[in-house]
């Protein structure tokens, strides 16, 4: 028998203070957001909650029970609402809300059409710049593959920049380019390779194979053989690569599949991305206990995965309506800037897709499961070689970048259960002291991280430290003093010299733990030592790369941010800025000529 849920938090006087205009909720437990909702109506959506009466053990009334207290946040329309739930749900990643766990975009072509001579690039972001962007592509070596072949079989300018030269590059000399920088190119046979790129990467390649069959025939007339043999070649590599391409649909539409599959709590999501009606991809997530029904989860997902970064193709194909399907469509069309269909396909090609996308969801679990019995075996592996107090499902290492004292910079990176957690990545301004001291970084660093996990109880099980016995010493000092004794494992790991491995240390051990080289534990360690130092590494080259390179623009009057950005992502890099003309500068989106002079001068007056 069901009996109402108890949540002292929804009683009827903060009901009554609810309003009944749309909005969003949030459920607060003690030190965490637990779930995020949105609503048309808050009071009622909130009464829901207070008078729920589903099984005692289920997913709402557990959440329910943590509840200790709940804050909504009122909008001017329902659309607002949405737009402000999902951007909460990446805020704050409560744990009953669908959290799509994914850090990467997938690479997109991009061609450059806006573009007086265009060029073909790849790139993972899609900007509102007026170039034509095509994919993603799942498999990078697939589309590796298919650019090797756009360059030879459609040659357009490889340099970043259209300073002019005095002679062409190598690219010219091997076919590949028709050198518009040396004024060799002809602009109208330049267009018409631009053309007909796009026609093949559009999917229509019957006229691409027909202009090919056509070129090697003629050339054969005129006994042009070494020619005929090469265009003979491409048609081979051309159809080679059509065969190995999935054919979906005949339509030549973009579109994305979504398959969902249920398993007890858990849910397993499949994205199929068709691109010119072929499979260029997939995409999986497994969510582990996810709030709502197929419908509120869908809605989530969509609301999630496509950003301005990320946008939605023509049409998106779904397993069931979703909840405000007109909302999200619009919030989906302006993402797009243009048409976006939500459907749900009852029979012929959109249902095979829809099957195809379910099974790919149904494999999640299969996979999950292979995931859990690897980390199983591993976790008890790190915990007998270590002889840790307690198993290592959250490991955080620390690392110190520096220049010769200059930028100095701390590191945290947090793998779960085997996994990078990106969300627990942390970069750390040093602030004690000028003088370069890796003593004094790595205790700065380790307090503040330690302080911050005591007080929201957020500590990991195991902190790895990268060096040797000063280091773990320096910690064990430092939980002592924070009172985290028994609380977390400490192993330093260091390669005290270049002819022997890597050595772990733990307190209370005086010689060092010798692992094999190729002992998984030892491998994990280090896979995680050397994400630790990467991440530094990137951050400390960004910042010395911001002093040096950004510096001499920041000075300029009506530079911000925006426009430096533009100038270094058209010119390539601050040198580039530097040799190319006002007539060149004038070009950059949101530079105007008086602002190019400007800069020109300045930058010319530096090189004086």
């Amino acid at each position: 028998m069901n009996a109402p849920s108890s949540c002292p938090a929804l009683d009827s006087e903060f009901l009554a203070s609810v309003s009944h205009g749309p909005g969003v909720y949030q459920m607060l437990g003690r030190r965490e957001v637990l779930y995020v909702g949105k609503a048309r109506d808050l009071r009622k959506r909130l009464a829901q909650y207070a008078h729920y009466r589903g099984p005692a053990h289920g997913k709402t009334a557990v959440m329910l029970a943590r509840v200790q207290r709940v804050e909504t946040i009122l909008t001017a329309t329902e659309k607002e609402a949405l737009i402000l739930e999902a951007a909460l749900i990446k805020k704050h990643r409560p744990r009953y809300n669908v959290i799509l766990r994914d850090d990467k975009n997938y690479p997109l072509i991009r061609v450059t059409v806006h573009e007086q001579w265009p060029r073909v690039t790849v790139t993972r972001k899609r900007h509102r710049d007026g170039s034509r962007y095509f994919g993603p592509y799942a498999a990078t070596g697939a589309m590796r593959a298919t650019l090797k072949l756009v360059h030879r079989l459609f040659p357009l300018r490889r340099c970043r920049t259209m300073r002019p030269r005095g002679r062409p590059c190598l690219n010219h000399q091997m076919g590949r380019c028709p050198a518009p920088c040396a004024g060799l190119a002809d602009a109208r046979i330049y267009r018409d390779t631009v053309d007909a790129l796009l026609r093949f990467l559009e999917g229509k390649t019957g006229s691409v194979l027909d202009d090919l069959k056509k070129k090697m025939h003629q050339a054969a007339q005129e006994l042009r053989f070494e020619q005929a043999a090469r265009y003979r070649d491409l048609l081979r590599d051309l159809e080679r690569t059509l065969e190995q391409q999935v054919v979906a649909a005949s339509h030549h539409q973009d579109q994305d599949v979504i398959g969902l599959v249920r398993r007890d709590a858990s849910v397993g999501l499949a994205l199929l991305f068709v691109r010119a009606g072929m499979i260029s991809g997939s995409q999986q997530f497994f969510l582990s206990d996810p709030l709502g029904d197929d419908a509120k989860i869908l809605t989530q997902v969509l609301m999630q995965y496509y950003s301005p970064e990320r946008h939605p193709p023509r049409e998106i194909l779904l397993p069931v309506t979703v909840e405000d399907a007109s909302l999200v469509e619009e919030r989906l069309r302006l993402l797009r800037d243009g048409a976006v269909t939500l459907r749900v396909p009852r029979r012929g090609l959109g249902r095979r897709l829809m099957a195809m996308a379910r099974t790919n969801a149904a494999q999640v679990f299969d996979r999950q499961a292979e995931k859990e019995r690897a980390w199983n075996d591993l976790a008890r592996a790190l915990t007998r070689k270590l002889a840790l107090d307690r198993r290592p499902d959250t490991i955080e290492c620390v690392d110190i970048s520096t220049l010769g004292g200059r930028q100095a910079v701390g590191s945290l990176v947090r793998f779960v259960r085997g996994e990078a957690d990106k969300t627990g990545f942390r970069h750390y301004r040093i602030k004690s002291g000028r003088q370069p001291d890796d003593y004094r970084m790595m205790r700065e660093v380790i307090g503040r991280r330690l302080s911050r996990g005591r007080d929201k109880k957020d500590l990991p099980d195991l902190l790895l430290l990268d060096g040797g016995k000063g280091q773990l010493g320096l910690a064990e000092v430092m939980i002592h003093d924070l009172g985290l004794e028994g609380r977390i494992d400490l192993v330093a790991i260091a390669k005290e010299k270049k002819d022997e491995g890597e050595k772990l240390f733990r307190p209370g051990r005086k010689n060092p733990i010798l692992l094999p080289g190729h002992s998984p534990p030892l491998r994990y360690l280090m896979r995680i030592r050397d994400e630790a130092h990467r991440f530094g590494i990137t951050f400390h080259r960004r910042l010395r790369n911001k002093e040096t390179l950004a510096s001499p623009l920041d000075e300029i009057p009506g530079i911000g941010p925006g426009r430096r950005k533009n100038l270094l992502r058209h010119l390539g890099s601050l040198e580039g800025i530097r040799q190319a003309s006002p007539e060149e500068l004038a070009q950059v989106e949101g530079i105007g000529p008086a602002l190019a002079r400007a800069i020109h001068e300045r930058l010319a007056g530096e090189e004086r």
